[in-house]
């Protein structure tokens, strides 16, 4: 643990003192894309956070391989290099997309060809858990088929999410100490020594996400750009497979006793294919929507627009800091929810848990839509926002602002072009004010 501990405030490190040379950077080199009607942010700013996280990848990595335990991962497997050249292809991909700008269909294609690098290294799925039969065995082709599929799944599930300060990188660090969790315990509780790569992958990754959010939180002083996010969802991406690819279960079934108990036992380690990554469910969850709003739509599905679920929070009223905790929350429940059903599938208290968190969940993410409203025998003991004639003259305020606005424009104060610009120009303020985007 403590090699693995050490390795992550390597990449931490590393990724938190690269970012300030790379924005400034990233300032000179023009990558300061022109504020959006769609865009969040008010003042334009740098890309090309993918350049830090890949700085701390490879640290992490150099890492790991001069040390006493974890340097048998490099000696046994070829996965650490796998990763190492599908994320230097995605890496640069993005970095191309962050300042030139790449068609949609180009970035497909270059992500189905780094995930294809990964395959014929060894980084595949080589065989299926299915629960009430065992092990499946994949054919060439249809492995490297479901590999390439859930890398480019998760790859756009991450960029998807990647709309607000620090939400990219705060949901895939959440992810990835649950994934680690799960992954160290085969390999130290079970003693699955293939578990080991995706122990060290999901390691560096925290590390990774946790150097950047510094820097990334609201307001943001820089954006992780589609070289920041396709990074770190191939490398969560390379975790996953690492784990339900590579490990064997008849070794777990030596300590489980029988073939269904180490189905079941392997249950989150194959669920994953499924949704594709129940770790980062809603990422996931927001990819399935994005798809199907606009494919009905009569879109591209890579058209960016303003109904991603982070967007939809900040319609209903939450802030933008809230909105992103939130995210964070509903992350953390579903990938620590996992791990412990994982670990204690038979206690009912873990189910009991989740539950009464997703109430609570629930309560805080729909509280904008309800105003309170307190009984007048109980106004003298609340703040006066919460008194009826408080909210009265409130509103009675505003109205007055509103009316006093629009007198001059509709008495045609504002005239010619001069006066014409400045109305105009009111509306595309307003709305940059007030949309949102994926980055």
């Amino acid at each position: 643990m403590r090699e693995y501990l050490l390795t992550l405030c390597v990449a931490a490190a590393v990724t938190y003192l690269l970012t300030g040379p790379v924005r400034k950077f990233a300032i000179a080199a023009g990558a300061m894309p022109a504020i959006r009607a769609r865009d969040v942010h008010r003042e334009p700013t740098p890309r090309l956070g993918g350049i830090a996280l890949f700085g701390g990848l490879c640290a992490g990595l150099l890492a790991a391989s001069q040390l006493t335990n974890l340097s048998d991962v490099f000696k046994l497997s070829n996965e650490p290099r796998a990763l190492l050249s599908g994320a230097g292809l995605i890496w640069l991909l993005g970095v191309l997309d962050d300042k030139w700008g790449v068609d949609a269909l180009i970035k497909l294609g270059g992500q189905m060809i780094a995930a294809g690098v990964m395959v014929m290294q060894g980084l595949t799925i080589l065989w299926l858990p299915v629960p009430g039969v065992g092990p499946v065995a994949l054919s060439p082709i249809q492995s490297t088929l479901l590999t390439v599929a859930l890398v480019v799944i998760t790859i756009n599930a991450v960029n998807f999410v990647d709309g607000l300060d620090g939400l990219a990188a705060g949901m895939v660090c959440i992810a990835a100490i649950a994934f680690f969790l799960y992954a160290y315990r085969l390999w130290f509780g079970y003693g699955v020594e293939q578990a080991a790569p995706a122990a060290l992958f999901s390691a560096i990754l925290v590390g990774m996400c946790a150097g950047f959010l510094p820097h990334n939180i609201h307001p943001a002083r820089i954006f992780m750009g589609d070289s920041g996010s396709m990074l770190i969802g191939l490398v969560m991406a390379a975790s996953a497979i690492s784990v339900t690819g590579q490990v064997d279960p008849d070794v777990i079934t030596n300590t489980t006793g029988s073939l269904r108990s180490t189905v079941h036992e392997m249950v989150p380690v194959y669920i994953p294919l499924l949704l594709p990554l129940t770790l980062i469910a809603i990422p996931a969850a927001d990819l399935v929507l994005a798809v199907v709003r606009r494919t009905w739509n009569g879109q591209s599905p890579f058209a960016a627009d303003r109904g991603h679920l982070h967007h939809r929070l900040l319609e209903i009223g939450h802030s933008h800091s809230r909105a992103v905790l939130i995210m964070y929350f509903w992350s953390a429940l579903i990938a620590f929810g996992t791990v412990a059903f994982s670990a204690r599938s038979s206690s009912m208290w873990i189910l009991l848990v989740v539950v009464v968190l997703s109430g609570l969940g629930l309560v805080v993410l729909l509280s904008p839509r309800f105003k309170p409203r307190a009984p007048r025998w109980a106004e003298g003991f609340l703040p006066p926002r919460y008194r009826a004639g408080a909210r009265a003259a409130a509103a009675a305020a505003t109205d007055a602002d509103a009316a006093a606005d629009a007198a001059p424009r509709e008495a045609g104060t504002l005239t010619g072009l001069h006066g014409a610009t400045a109305i105009g120009d009111r509306t595309p303020q307003t709305e940059r004010q007030s949309v949102t985007s994926v980055r």
